[in-house]
């Protein structure tokens, strides 16, 4: 249970010192911006919270140093400079080791930040002794609104052993603001029934701050799973007129559970106040009366307004339970088409209604699971602007980085991998792409270089674009390059495309000297190989002296895919659908013993799949050319018979199959037999291989 909750803990630090760091990076680029100082003071101070509620009281104090700072930069008493930003970076890589237990030799290191920030903080003589909350709630007189909160914070009784001292959270509470908290003891047993270990208490609060309901929520962020929290919006300050009457005793009772409506009647038939007669009923414990009469007290002061904020609806899953239900839609899917199959062949069956129902309603359950997958790849790009700025200052170049189509969303899955590739792309970007400023200066361009990181959604496929303006490739010393490290012979003739492309080659690399970043011969190929296993694709562009651009096309996910069903004999084998253009008809003879076919007054080279999967028995007479795309290329791959769509539902491949050429998974069909997805791009890649270019055509004579 302990484990679960730390998890949980850590997975919510690295969210808040992801979200620190684009805010500090976008604070740079605007030092005036208000929205992003307080996205810093406000990921600090939570940061702050959560480490105290776990026992991280090293990293809550450090964090408190930097939240001083910031408060005070809130103020304008402090201006936003690069060194500031710097030291915050660096204080944020500090707690991230120390979470992830590898700063235990940076003692030193913390000594330093907490020495530059306190510096900071009392650099100013009217700042000196204003810690940050006490900064924040002198600041908050002048703006934002005043709101008044009842909470009811029951913890599971095992709180002592499983998560967070419960004082420490009420702690947090009463540093947002004015804080009163009444202690309900009514559940407490009997000495001899009493486990030490166990928690009987429960707490009523009553709070006023100006801070939203996400602050105070965020505080119970690791026991609202297993403790119960009600957070109610009593009133909030918005200028209306005063009200000094509020909710009265017995509808206070009521709302919270305390009293039903018929102990409210008999107290009053009483003729005593109400709290009184439901305490001597034993109706009620007077901690609840007095919590209810505190809250009257409360709210006499405050201004009425309307009706509170509702909770925040996101739920967090672990992406465990998330991956299985994946797997479950896809055997349903299977099933379903099974079902359609077995139905379809009987049309007087009573079950093909129902048969039908269930394919529509598994349609659904498979788009919305696969929308849940689906995750905007703004916190992938975020990732790489520090990159840029570390860089960018180590190769003393200057750059500028800009990022757009954020919100394009893409399986969870796929932008898990993705990381490593487009980190590889920018590196080189950097060092390779981008010039010194005077050299850039002598070549009539600005001093400072540009790299532009950009997706869009295309179809079924998200296209990722990576480009610089910096000198771009340099054909003849890639070949120069090639020939010496025999990856082409001397006298090999190459386009200029086939030259670049040369640079995905595993062990290629132009630098003249092995450095931290590069020279090693290991990067592009490394990421052709995990393109290729997203079954994406990459193509490069480049002219010299004005920049090179690199475009990645990935599949929206790689758990089902549409897919165009054919055979080939008595197999079944999956086209992805969105590589295919169309299907034409083939007859053999026409195109005499070149593999190349007549389609509308053009030749398109094809590929007998028959030969490629060594199939012996008789083709028929009519076969199917169907056309597909890669990179630029336009290919046919002759098949017996184009069976229609179809989705496929992917599985891997086991360990004797892993390493075959040309297939890159599998699929069950309806029936319950096995067809195999092909890998388009590698069968190609292996023919372009085996024949060689002629022209503009491929020559596929046997």
């Amino acid at each position: 249970m302990l484990d679960r909750f730390m998890a949980s803990f850590k997975a919510e630090s690295k969210e808040l010192l992801d979200e620190l760091e684009a805010s500090l990076l976008e604070l740079e680029r605007y030092p005036s911006d208000s929205e992003s100082i307080g996205r810093v003071f406000r990921a600090m101070h939570t940061i702050k919270g959560l480490a105290a509620s776990f026992g991280f009281e090293d990293i809550s104090a450090f964090s408190h140093e930097v939240e001083n700072v910031f408060a005070l930069v809130r103020n304008g008493q402090v201006p936003v400079d690069r060194e500031l930003i710097d030291l915050t970076l660096k204080a944020r890589d500090w707690i991230s080791a120390v979470m992830e237990k590898t700063g235990e030799e940076a003692e030193s290191e913390k000594a330093v930040l907490t020495d530059a920030f306190r510096r900071i903080s009392t650099c100013d003589d009217g700042a000196k002794g204003q810690g940050g909350l006490e900064a924040d709630a002198a600041n908050a007189k002048s703006c934002g609104k005043q709101i008044v909160y009842w909470l009811r914070f029951r913890p599971s009784p095992d709180i002592f052993i499983t998560g967070p001292d419960p004082r420490a959270l009420l702690g947090e509470l009463g540093r947002l603001g004015e804080c009163s908290i009444i202690a309900h003891l009514d559940e407490i047993p009997d000495l001899e029934s009493i486990n030490p270990e166990k928690c009987y208490t429960y707490w009523d609060i009553l709070l006023t701050t100006r801070h939203e309901i996400r602050a105070v929520r965020d505080v119970f962020i690791f026991v609202e799973d297993s403790s119960e929290v009600t957070i109610d919006v009593l009133y909030e300050s918005n200028g209306s007129a005063h009200d000094p009457t509020g909710r009265m005793l017995g509808q206070i009772l009521v709302e919270r559970g305390d009293l039903t409506p018929e102990d409210v009647e008999l107290c009053l038939s009483k003729q005593k106040r109400l709290g009184e007669i439901a305490i001597d009923e034993g109706l009620i414990s007077r901690s609840h009366v007095e919590s209810a009469l505190l809250e009257q007290e409360t709210v006499r002061g405050a201004r009425p307004v309307s009706k509170g904020i509702e909770a925040d609806s996101v739920l967090r899953v672990p992406s465990e339970k998330l991956d299985k239900l994946v797997d479950l839609v896809g055997e349903l899917v299977t099933a379903s088409a099974r079902l359609t199959r077995m139905t379809g062949s009987n049309h007087d069956s009573p079950f093909a209604p129902v048969a039908e129902e269930i394919e529509r309603l598994t349609d659904e359950l498979r788009d919305t699971t696969m929308n849940i997958r689906m995750v905007p790849i703004g916190e992938t790009f975020g990732r790489f602007k520090r990159l840029v700025r570390d860089l960018s200052s180590e190769l003393g170049k200057e750059v500028e980085f800009i990022t757009t189509g954020e919100e394009t969303e893409l399986d969870k899955t796929v932008i898990g991998k993705l990381g490593d590739p487009l980190m590889h792309i920018i590196r080189n970007c950097l060092d390779h792409g981008i010039e010194l400023p005077d050299v850039r200066e002598a070549a009539g361009k600005g001093r400072k270089g540009l790299v532009v990181l950009t997706a869009v959604h295309s179809m079924d496929s998200v296209v990722i674009t990576i480009q610089d303006d910096g000198a771009g490739l340099d054909p003849e010393a890639i070949r120069a390059v090639a020939v010496a490290r025999g990856l082409i012979n001397p006298d090999a003739e190459l386009s200029e495309k086939e030259l670049i492309s040369l640079i995905f080659a595993p062990g290629f690399s132009t630098a003249k000297k092995v450095t931290d970043v590069s020279g090693r011969g290991v990067g592009m190929d490394v990421v052709k190989r995990a393109i290729d296993g997203l079954r994406g694709t990459i193509e490069i562009s480049s002219r010299r002296g004005a920049g090179t651009v690199l475009s990645i096309r990935l599949p929206l996910t790689l758990a089902i895919i549409e897919s165009l069903l054919v055979k080939i004999g008595e197999g079944s084998f999956i086209l992805p659908l969105s590589m295919v253009e169309e299907c034409v008809e083939h007859l053999w003879g026409e195109t005499g013993t070149t593999r190349l076919a007549h389609v509308r007054g053009s030749l398109i080279p094809y590929i007998p799949l028959r030969d490629r999967f060594a199939v012996d028995d008789e083709p028929p007479d009519v076969q199917q050319i169907v056309i597909v795309r890669v990179d630029d290329d336009r290919i046919g791959l002759v098949v017996d018979e184009v069976v229609g769509e179809h989705q496929a539902v992917i599985k891997s491949l086991g360990r004797a199959c892993r390493d075959i050429r040309g297939v890159s998974g599998a699929t069950i069909l309806g029936d319950g037999t096995v067809a195999l997805i092909l890998d388009v791009a590698a069968i190609t890649a292996s023919e372009k291989e085996m024949f060689g270019k002629n022209g503009d055509h491929y020559d596929m004579n046997t």
